[in-house]
């Protein structure tokens, strides 16, 4: 089951182990890309490793801790957004993405983006979404204040990725907030008065 959108024929769709092959030739695709800012091609490297992630995923999803979606683009799968954590009990949710360069400046990352965290939010009842991005990722920072989140902290070293520390920024969005820009008229639209 997939889910449009927008009017250029892109969709948002689970990724289950079965698509392992197919999510290989993706990170193939976007190896060095991706790579520079995050791990995941370095553990997809083989049918075996894709079809691994994507079930470490899937049983998330069944223990209802994580979500992984694709992104396709006439029929190809060109990226992914996912809440790596997800907890509902708690109200929260940390969510993620990738794209493929040849994918890049359509706005397929921030439209799925806000499909998924309108689903955590209205569905699921999470309170607050966290986004974390290398402070040297411009595109995910970007697609972060698209999604109206705040920038809420520099953590310095937090991760180590292939072989070198770096810092990471933290944004949110918050439900309350999310819902307000949701209702909000599109940038240059008046609300007209009652």
């Amino acid at each position: 089951m997939r889910v449009p959108l927008g009017d250029d024929g892109a969709e948002l769709g689970a990724l289950a182990p079965w698509r392992a092959e197919e999510f290989l030739a993706h990170i193939d695709r976007a190896r060095e890309f991706v790579g520079r800012h995050v791990s995941l091609p370095d553990r997809v490297v083989d049918v075996a490793s894709s079809r691994a992630f994507l079930q470490r995923y899937a049983d998330r999803a069944a223990a209802d801790t994580g979500r992984l979606f694709g992104v396709w683009s006439a029929g190809t799968l060109v990226g992914g957004v996912l809440f790596r954590l997800l907890d509902v009990p708690g109200g929260t949710a940390e969510a993620g993405c990738w794209l493929e360069p040849a994918a890049v400046g359509g706005g397929l990352v921030t439209r799925a983006s806000r499909v998924i965290i309108d689903w955590a939010v209205e569905e699921r009842g999470i309170q607050r979404v966290a986004w974390l991005t290398s402070v040297r990722n411009a595109p995910s920072i970007a697609v972060a204040r698209r999604l109206g989140m705040t920038r809420e902290a520099v953590l310095r070293a937090k991760y180590l990725h292939r072989g070198r520390r770096g810092d990471m920024e933290l944004w949110s969005v918050l439900a309350p907030e999310w819902r307000a820009a949701r209702a909000a008229p599109p940038p240059g639209q008046r609300r007209d008065a009652a």
